[in-house]
């Protein structure tokens, strides 16, 4: 349930509604919105929702008390109506802005992700994606450089400016990933890693939460909702495919999960078409179709050679082909806007702002 304070309640009046949700086991989470303040109850209620209601709805300052039938209520628009907006050194998700994560599915060595990485920053990428630690299918398959990898993205974001995301695989690597990364991402296989959502949730770094590749929208927002219960608004939304019947594409792409999420919960969503077909050809049709139906970036895999990349190389654009992608996407995007009322350039969104904490963006 979600307590919505008056207008004018003081801070006494606020500190004793928590105070009185603390009181039955409850655990309070506050959002200062644009005219009054929102406190969601959260944990087990069980049969006390009506004595609850009456409870609450009776503390000075209160307006009103309200159920909600939803499971996930900390992302839900109910608890917060405004978008997140996350910045991350000169990056901004969900602000209005096209944001731009490009860069080699595996960080396969220095001299590729570098020459990568200054490719994609010309074309306009905003973030730099590598990965440094690989699930894969087969045991035998390359599965990254480890450490040495997230030095290299290290160097990368020194050498360009880029923010950079890379895959955190389990809760060990965490802390290591989060000392030279600047997004972690929790991949389509963990999506459902409970013990990763709750590492996840007390750690100073935004959050990529990719949906899984069998996983319905709520129970994706309900992995989001672990990391956020856990202590971190910093959540990112990736669609990035379903698994389904069919078997020309990798996965499904589900379009309309991006304007449902949207209407759903405050969290910026964005688009993976590289893992959701599997062929580079299908990339720029599907990342154009993602900007065109409202999502707040794209995530696609690029590649010097694409054809002798270690992992998914069927999937991955060339330098040219990422090139030609942001020639294309960038006006679709501007239209979108322009269709909205939106002001076109960068920056121009009106949401809620979620900077990086403290020494974020400070390695």
């Amino acid at each position: 349930m979600f307590v919505v304070m008056a207008k004018r309640a003081s801070e006494a009046e606020v500190l004793g509604v928590k105070s009185q949700i603390l009181a039955e086991g409850l655990t309070p989470f506050q959002h200062v919105g644009a005219e009054r303040i929102v406190i969601a109850v959260v944990g087990e209620i069980g049969g006390r929702k009506a004595v609850l209601l009456d409870r609450l709805g009776a503390l000075p300052g209160v307006e009103t008390v309200t159920p909600i039938s939803r499971p996930f209520k900390l992302v839900s628009r109910e608890f917060r109506p405004e978008d997140t907006v996350i910045r991350v050194l000169d990056a901004v998700i969900g602000d209005g802005s096209l944001t731009m994560m490009a860069g080699p599915c595996s960080v396969e060595g220095r001299d590729m992700l570098f020459e990568t990485a200054d490719a994609v920053k010309a074309a306009g990428a905003t973030i730099l994606r590598g990965g440094a630690f690989k699930p894969r299918t087969s045991p035998y398959a390359f599965q990254g450089l480890g450490v040495e990898g997230l030095r290299y993205l290290a160097e990368a974001r020194e050498r360009t400016g880029l923010p950079v995301i890379t895959e955190v695989m389990e809760p060990s690597q965490v802390d290591i990933v989060a000392e030279y990364a600047d997004v972690l991402q929790i991949g389509t296989r963990n999506m459902q890693n409970y013990s990763l959502l709750r590492e996840m949730g007390r750690v100073a770094r935004p959050v990529m939460l990719k949906r899984g590749y069998g996983a319905t929208v709520e129970e994706w927002l309900m992995a989001a909702e672990y990391i956020v219960s856990s202590g971190n608004p910093n959540v990112i939304l990736c669609e990035r495919g379903i698994r389904t019947f069919e078997t020309y594409t990798r996965n499904t792409m589900d379009l309309a999960a991006v304007p449902l999420v949207h209407h759903l919960t405050h969290l910026p969503v964005i688009v993976d078409p590289s893992h959701a077909t599997g062929k580079r050809w299908l990339v720029k049709p599907l990342a154009l179709g993602g900007v065109a139906v409202g999502a707040d970036g794209v995530m696609v895999e690029v590649h010097p050679t694409p054809d002798q990349a270690l992992s998914d190389a069927e999937q991955q654009l060339t330098l040219d082909q990422f090139r030609d992608l942001m020639r294309d996407l960038v006006p679709i995007h501007a239209q979108v806007r322009g269709m909205r009322g939106e002001p076109v350039g960068a920056g121009a969104g009106a949401g809620s702002t979620v900077d990086a904490p403290d020494g974020l963006a400070k390695h």
